[in-house]
Formats: C-alpha cells, sequence, structure tokens
C-alpha cells in the first residue's frame, strides 16, 4: 500500500524528467525529493539533539517538516499511524509502556545516548544536613513535611512531571506504592517554570524537593553533591518489575548512599521511526544507526539554553560543523545504503 507522502513523491520524481536526473546528486542527496514530518518532545531538553538530526537529514537531501512538538501518547499514535516518519526523542525503557501503541507500525532504531540518562528525586543540601534525609520515606515525618511546604496544604511540594510524560507513570506510581498521597504534593505544571520557581527557592534560603532527569540544566543549576542530593526511595517499586535491577546504579556523583536506589532505571534515548517509511529510506535507517551524541554535549548545550541562549538550530549547526569529520562519516553510510 502507497501513502500519500509516496505518491507525491512519485509525482514529483516524474514532473523532473529523465533528463533531469543525476546519478551523483541521487547518491550524495538520496532523500531529494522526499519529505519527512518529524516530532520531538514537549521537554525542551531533547531539542538540541532533535534539531542536529533534522540538519543531518536535510544534509542527505529530505526536506525536514518541524519538528512537530507533542506529547508521548499523540507521537507513539501518529508515528504507528505514518501521521508522523520519527522522533529522535524516545526515552527507554521509561517509555516502553507505549510500545503496545506504537510496536505495529513502528520500531526503535539506533540510540542518541545508551545509558546514562539518570531519573531521580533531589533535596537541597542545607534539608539533607539539617534533617537527615535519606529516602523518600523521610517526607512522612511532621518536621520534614513543614520544611518543604510552600503552598500551606500540609505535605511537602515537589517538582514532578507534567501529563503525558513517562516520568509522570513512574511519580504517580511511587506516590501510591509508598503509601505518600497524603504526604507529598507533587507539582505537575509545565516543568521549566516549575524548576525555575524552585531554583529560586532555594536562592532565597528554601528547601526544595523535585524530580530531574540528565541530561539537564537543573544539574547545573542545582549541581548534585555541591548544592544539591540525589535521595533514595525506600525500595525499588516500579510499573514494571522486570527492570528493577537497572534502578540501582553505583557511582551516582551527589548520592546520599553509593550503590544509589534511584527508583527510576536509567535510560537510553532513542529514535523510533515508522517502519513503512524506513522501509522506503534506508539512508535514514543507516544514519539513526550511525549517530550518537555525547550526553556531555547535550548537558552543556541545556545549560546554554537556561541561560538564555536559545537559538537551538545556530547550536546544532555549530556542534555539527565542529564534528564534522565524524559527521561526513555517519553521512556516507547513510549515503552508501541508499545506493
Amino acid at each position: 500500500m502507497f501513502s500519500l507522502k509516496t505518491i507525491s513523491a512519485t509525482i514529483a520524481a516524474a514532473l523532473l524528467g529523465a533528463a533531469s536526473f543525476s546519478p551523483a546528486l541521487a547518491q550524495d542527496a538520496p532523500g531529494e525529493g522526499t519529505t519527512v514530518e518529524m516530532g520531538r518532545a514537549t521537554w525542551d531538553t531533547g531539542w538540541f539533539h532533535a534539531e542536529i538530526y533534522k540538519q543531518l537529514l536535510e544534509e542527505l537531501g529530505y526536506t525536514v517538516e518541524g519538528p512537530t512538538t507533542l506529547d508521548n501518547p499523540p507521537f507513539y499514535q501518529a508515528v504507528a499511524q505514518g501521521d508522523m516518519d520519527l522522533w529522535v526523542n524516545g526515552w527507554f525503557p521509561l517509555h516502553n509502556t507505549y510500545e503496545d501503541t506504537f510496536s505495529s507500525g513502528a520500531e526503535k532504531v539506533g540510540a542518541v545516548a545508551e545509558g546514562g540518562a539518570l531519573e531521580g528525586y533531589l533535596v537541597d543540601q542545607a534539608a539533607i544536613e539539617e534533617f537527615d534525609i535519606k529516602t523518600l520515606e523521610d517526607f512522612k515525618r511532621p518536621e520534614v513535611k513543614e520544611a518543604f511546604d510552600r503552598n500551606g496544604d500540609g505535605k511537602a511540594d515537589l517538582v514532578a512531571c507534567p501529563p503525558g510524560w513517562g516520568c509522570e507513570v513512574n511519580i504517580e506510581h511511587h506516590l501510591d506504592a509508598y503509601d505518600l498521597r497524603d504526604h507529598i504534593n507533587p507539582i505537575k505544571a509545565g516543568y521549566s517554570a516549575s524548576m525555575a520557581d524552585a531554583v529560586a527557592a532555594y536562592e532565597n534560603g528554601e528547601h526544595i524537593l523535585f524530580y530531574t532527569w540528565t541530561p539537564n540544566w537543573t544539574v547545573n543549576a542545582l549541581v548534585p553533591g555541591e548544592d544539591v542530593m540525589w535521595i533514595e526511595v525506600p525500595e525499588v517499586d516500579l510499573p514494571d518489575m522486570s527492570l528493577a535491577d537497572a534502578a540501582t546504579l553505583e557511582g551516582v556523583e551527589g548520592c546520599v548512599e553509593d550503590p544509589c536506589t534511584l527508583g527510576f532505571p536509567a535510560n537510553d534515548i532513542v529514535p523510533v521511526v515508522n517502519s513503512e517509511f524506513l522501509e522506503q529510506n534506508p539512508a535514514v535507517g543507516a544514519l539513526l544507526e550511525a549517530v550518537s551524541i555525547p550526553l556531555t554535549d547535550i548537558f552543556e548545550q541545556n545549560a546554554a539554553m537556561n541561560a538564555g541562549e536559545d537559538d537551538i538550530e545556530a547550536q546544532a549547526s555549530a556542534w555539527i560543523e565542529e564534528n564534522r569529520d565524524l559527521v561526513d562519516g555517519w553521512l556516507e553510510e547513510a549515503r552508501a545504503a541508499a545506493s
């Protein structure tokens, strides 16, 4: 079955005429005449590497529409149906809950970054010392709840995740698993704004409790081991307990214990691509298999973005040029796959 996109591309190629065909052009730009519908996540810390991939696709001759910013559920449904072709913001195993949605028409290909993408709960260093906080269980203590109650509802305030994010599922699960509903108030407003408010509160000497992930600007503004500490969960309890072993990690800098029972499995950041699109565009599959971006580079851009340097297109272009030899190798692999 042909999609409308495939038919449009076929018509466009026919209109160009045989006289205009250039074997060299086809080899250098295998995506010529093909439009890619690209998505990106709602968390802006994933936009930098999305822009890098967009520009690499354009170097292969593809016309890239977007990236369109989508929550997880609508993206995974759209990519399975062919309304979206790909994004590079999959977090696995965090997004395993969406596999039933997308696996019938889409698949994971390659990895932006493997491992090292951490998630967990952090508390300001002063509170760790004052109240001897080790785990979420400590937030059942009246004096701790009071110290972190910023809105007067009798519960400790936690900067959590907006609805639709994969981390929201795990946090909600934790609140029930550890019987914390009467003790912790999850703030689910826009994450960046909520964290900016938390940073301001910290700078005013208030105690803060927040969820974060890496790479993220938050661990630049509030450095684990200096300003804040990763705390543990009472015990690993996940919606999918087959991932339990990955939720305790050794050598987590700034954790209250080592090994550190973060309560979230370490994640790979992974592209997810429509299967029909992938079959028709082997250059894209080869590119996605080849590319990887150091977490430290993503972290550096996230910190700069938080400081007001928000020209993501220019930052991605600069990264590509700084890594031109590596990038050219990826592009050659993609072109070879299409020949």
